[in-house]
């Protein structure tokens, strides 16, 4: 037994799995994956090298591995409607890397969203690959609206002119029209990239529009609302198909991760069935069921709402930094990040704001009455925060709470409908 093994291990993983029953997790990058993805990514497949590509490796004994790979490619392709795909990316920031790689040089420009709007750190931070080898201009919300403005968005295209503007965000609660970005990038002849690492499930079920008939290149993962095991996917026009993938491969990495890509493939096909659709909807209910429970205890929801599965606390109002609140909440086992707002005076390690997402107690089958439920906790627990006795009785009540809730997604479809 593990425990008799490794018992420091076996006590983390214990502890890990106990939490998980217990707490409720508004984190919008995690989720729960399917007993089928979770065995997969324990497989014997972790024990097999298979640097290259299907029937074109560097090592010998791939016939299954090859399979495996083959299919998860074929129901990315069908499942996004996509004209080619790789699957190999081990996390989005080497999937995004692939694509600057694929036809970016050092020193081009790339136009993307600004981090405190709502971007990613590979989307040209300074800190971050993305800021140290390419030339980055960063659009931002409008000041008022907090939502993209497109006409703005263009003339900053216009004035920069980028070899590629980047869409998609990983704080961002409105619809993002790919559309239009299309129309921008091509009035500069600039590449699009979207990356659709959050709202990959979204798109799939058909919940938000979908970039791939207007972008060059369609970025994502597959652990956020995809609910699949963590990884990485890129979708492209064939056009760019043998650039992308030896971006990839040797470019990139190594050896694929052929547990994680089989994984992937059950993901892939568990996004086909008609439940998946039915949760997708039901991520996007609890989420503006749950903004719209907090803003009526006064809290300000960023940009007023929310059109996916995530929104933006703007906590200044209550007097308290997202970090404060981040570790207030842990403590009743509501889990939470810290996060900046639009034009945030604070930096994005305090932050102004708190990010909540529903993919994972939407997996767990929780519906609009419970996002009533957890506005409350949320709202006692940030207002009596130095109250410890209080704060243990409503850590109390999470865990009895949580615990009715099953991790798995197969046990908790029947509470979605």
């Amino acid at each position: 037994m593990l425990s008799e093994r490794d018992p420091e291990i076996a006590a983390a993983l214990a502890g890990e799995e106990e939490k998980q029953r217990s707490i409720i997790n508004l984190i919008a990058s995690e989720n729960y994956v399917s007993r089928d993805i979770l065995a997969l990514t324990g497989s014997v497949f972790t024990n097999k090298y298979a640097e290259g590509y299907p029937h074109e490796r560097c090592y010998g004994g791939c016939r299954f591995v090859d399979d495996v790979e083959a299919i998860a490619i074929e129901r990315a392709v069908k499942l996004f409607s996509a004209e080619h795909a790789n699957v190999q990316p081990h996390a989005g920031s080497q999937a995004n890397m692939a694509v600057y790689f694929a036809v970016l040089r050092p020193g081009d420009k790339i136009m993307a969203m600004g981090l405190r709007s709502g971007g990613h750190l590979t989307h040209g931070r300074a800190v971050n690959f993305s800021g140290m080898l390419y030339s980055v201009a960063h659009y931002n919300v409008n000041r008022e609206t907090e939502q993209l403005d497109y006409d703005e968005i263009q003339e900053m295209a216009l004035r920069e002119r980028p070899q590629m503007i980047i869409c998609g965000s990983s704080a961002y609660s409105r619809t993002i029209d790919f559309a239009r970005f299309a129309r921008i990038a091509d009035s500069v002849n600039a590449l699009l990239l979207a990356d659709i690492a959050h709202i990959g499930g979204l798109v799939a079920a058909g919940i938000h529009p979908s970039p791939v008939p207007h972008a060059e290149f369609v970025s994502g993962t597959t652990h956020k609302t995809l609910r699949g095991p963590r990884g990485a996917f890129v979708l492209c026009q064939d056009s760019f198909a043998e650039r992308l993938d030896s971006a990839v491969f040797p470019g990139l990495q190594g050896g694929p991760l052929m547990h994680v890509i089989a994984a992937k493939a059950i993901c892939f096909r568990e996004a086909m069935e008609p439940a998946f659709r039915v949760y997708q909807q039901q991520i996007v209910r609890n989420a503006s069921a749950l903004a719209s429970a907090l803003a009526a205890r006064g809290y300000r929801i960023v940009s007023k709402g929310t059109d996916n599965h995530m929104f933006l606390v703007d906590l200044r109002p209550q007097g308290l930094t997202g970090q404060e609140a981040q570790e207030t909440l842990e403590r009743i086992g509501i889990i939470a990040n810290r996060n900046a707002i639009p034009f945030d005076p604070l930096s994005p390690t305090v932050a102004s704001g708190i990010r909540f997402g529903t993919p994972a107690l939407t997996t767990r089958g929780m519906r609009e009455k419970e996002m009533e439920n957890i506005a409350e906790w949320i709202d006692d627990a940030l207002s009596c925060r130095a109250d410890d006795k209080r704060i243990r009785a409503l850590a109390d009540e999470v865990r009895r709470f949580a615990r009715d809730y099953p991790v798995f997604p197969e046990d908790a479809a029947a509470l979605l409908g």
